[in-house]
């Protein structure tokens, strides 16, 4: 018995368009007509397009198909690939609901960062900024760090929060004292802190600029002061330590 396209088709759940794409691609041989021209499809091609279509359901693609051919061995190591492609595949969806489960439990709005919907609530929009803009900068080991700054510190950022715009500078070196002093304990618990984190790429430079320019943009003059202030204390107090340490 030989069967029309459109018959082996319908045999085998598909169209007579991939039928002929199949034909086309090399992957299903070409039948032998009759004598009126219409193709006459036999068993192999049933059971040849009948493979194909399995594994494209699972997946495959017809160039893995291609390769595969039709040998046991070339057939396993298709689908030992397609099956290491589909476990990453899952580990990445996987890693994308969890992200979504942090975001509906905590009800986290578009602009917290990847990972700190738990601290949200603590985070300003200029925090969240300056944390989304990070990640560019810092691989994951550094978010996590960063997390756990943020999570461990989030008092410390109070005073500075409320500053105004045109504090006065006895407030703003009170201010800039207290910070000093958070920075000195994080500078100590996480020594990284001390040596820029170097961007992935060729893109550092550029991540720094944007750093640089949102620090301008999000914090108002007197914040800018206290982090000036701040940061020139953290640093010469552990540059000062280091310097005693290699003395003793």
């Amino acid at each position: 018995m030989t069967w029309s396209t459109r018959r082996l088709a319908e045999l085998a759940g598909t169209t007579v368009k991939s039928v002929r794409h199949y034909h086309a691609v090399g992957l299903l041989e070409e039948p032998g007509r009759a004598a009126n021209g219409y193709k006459q499809y036999g068993t192999s091609h049933l059971v040849r397009l009948l493979q194909i279509t399995r594994l494209r359901k699972l997946g495959m693609s017809l160039a893995d198909i291609a390769e595969a051919g039709e040998s046991d061995a070339s057939y396993v190591e298709a689908v030992q690939a397609l099956d290491a492609r589909l476990a990453d595949s899952i580990a990445r969806q996987q890693a994308v609901r969890a992200e979504l489960a942090d975001l509906m439990v905590h009800s986290a709005g578009p602009d917290v960062p990847a990972g700190f919907e738990g601290v949200a609530d603590s985070l300003t929009a200029a925090d969240r900024a300056m944390i989304t803009i990070s990640g560019a900068l810092h691989d994951d080991s550094g978010m996590r760090e960063l997390h756990s700054i943020v999570a461990d510190h989030q008092e410390a950022d109070e005073d500075f929060n409320a500053l105004a715009p045109d504090a006065d500078d006895d407030t703003v070196s009170a201010v800039a004292a207290q910070m000093a002093t958070v920075l000195r304990a994080i500078h100590e618990r996480y020594p990284s802190t001390l040596t820029p984190p170097t961007a992935v790429g060729n893109r550092e430079q550029a991540v720094r600029e944007a750093l640089n320019q949102a620090v301008t943009d999000l914090y108002n003059p007197a914040q800018l002061e206290v982090l000036r202030r701040a940061y020139r204390r953290a640093r010469e107090d552990a540059e000062h330590g280091m310097r005693r340490a290699d003395h003793d």
